[in-house]
C-alpha cells in the first residue's frame, strides 16, 4: 500500500469487485439535434436529497454520457423558496473528483421573460415578485390569450399545480378558471396517478403490516434495523417473504433472506 498511497495499511477489506447500479428516473432528457447536446433538467421543490443532489448529478452524467456519448448540460431548477445551502451549490467535489451543473432559483428570476412564452407560464408564477395578486392577474390574461383550447386547458392545469407549492388554493382561484383546469388531460391524469399511487401504498402497507406480524409469531421481535429494511421492500418482495418466513425459526433466517434480496436486486 505504501508504493500506492504512501502508507502503510495493514487494517484492510477486500470488497466486491462486481458494482450494482440500481435504475434512476432522470425528471427531463432532451436531444437538442442543432447542437448535438443532451439537456438534462432536474426540477426540486425541496433542498433535501437522498443521495445528496451533487451526487445524484453526478451519477446521471456518467450514465447519460455512457449511453449517448454527447455533450451534456445539466440544469438544476429549484422550485420553491429555500435558503438551504443545496439550493446555492453547483458542484460535487471530493479528492480528484469534481462536477459542475447549472442551478437556477426561480424566485430568483424575472417574471417578464417567463411571461412572454406560454410555456413557461407556469414557472411564472413562481418567478420574483412583489405583487402576487399582479403576477397571478397577469397569467391568467396570458392563459385567456391561449388561442388552442386543448394548449389552453393543459397550461392552466400545470400553472395550478405549480403556483400551489407558492400561494394559497382559493387564492389562486381568484384569477384562474377552476373549470378550465379540471377539463386538462394533464390534469385528470395527475389525479389518476395519485388514486393509483395511494391504492398501491395501500396494499403495501397492508403487506408489510401482515408480514410484521407473521415475523413476529415465528422469530419474535424483530429489530428497529431489520423493520427498517423490510419497509423498502417491494409488494412482490414482501409476497415471496411471507411464504420464505414460514421455514424462519430465528432473526438470523430473516437477516439472510433480507441479504440474499440486496445481492438479487
Amino acid at each position: 500500500m505504501s508504493w500506492l498511497l504512501g502508507s502503510d495499511s495493514t487494517n484492510i477489506e477486500i470488497l466486491p469487485t462486481e458494482l450494482s447500479r440500481d435504475p434512476i428516473r432522470a425528471d427531463a432528457i432532451i436531444l437538442l439535434q442543432n447542437t448535438n447536446q443532451i439537456l438534462h433538467l432536474e426540477f426540486q421543490t425541496l433542498p433535501e436529497s437522498t443521495p445528496a443532489l451533487p451526487l445524484r448529478m453526478l451519477d446521471y452524467w456518467v450514465r447519460l454520457y455512457r449511453q449517448y456519448q454527447r455533450p451534456i448540460e445539466q440544469v438544476v431548477i429549484f422550485l420553491k423558496e429555500t435558503a438551504s445551502n443545496a439550493a446555492y451549490t453547483n458542484q460535487f467535489t471530493v479528492g480528484n473528483t469534481q462536477h459542475r451543473y447549472r442551478v437556477v432559483r426561480l424566485w430568483e428570476q424575472d417574471s417578464g421573460s417567463l411571461l412572454t412564452n406560454q410555456a413557461l407560464l407556469p414557472f411564472a408564477t413562481l418567478a420574483r415578485t412583489d405583487s402576487p395578486a399582479a403576477l397571478l392577474e397577469q397569467v391568467a390574461a396570458r392563459i385567456d390569450m391561449i388561442e388552442e383550447p386543448e394548449a389552453q386547458r393543459n397550461i392552466s392545469a400545470c400553472v395550478e399545480v405549480l403556483a400551489s407549492l407558492r400561494f394559497d388554493k382559493n387564492f389562486i382561484q381568484q384569477f384562474l378558471k377552476e373549470e378550465l383546469m379540471q377539463e386538462s388531460p394533464i390534469y385528470q391524469e395527475i389525479i389518476q396517478k395519485g388514486v393509483q399511487q395511494g391504492v398501491q401504498q395501500g396494499v403495501q402497507q397492508g403487506k408489510q403490516d401482515i408480514v410484521m406480524r407473521l415475523l413476529t409469531r415465528r422469530i419474535s421481535a424483530v429489530s428497529p434495523q431489520l423493520q427498517a429494511q423490510i419497509q423498502k421492500l417491494s409488494i412482490e418482495q414482501l409476497d415471496e417473504l411471507s411464504e420464505a418466513l414460514l421455514d424462519f425459526s430465528a432473526p438470523a433466517d430473516l437477516t439472510l433472506w433480507l441479504q440474499s434480496q440486496q445481492s438479487i436486486h
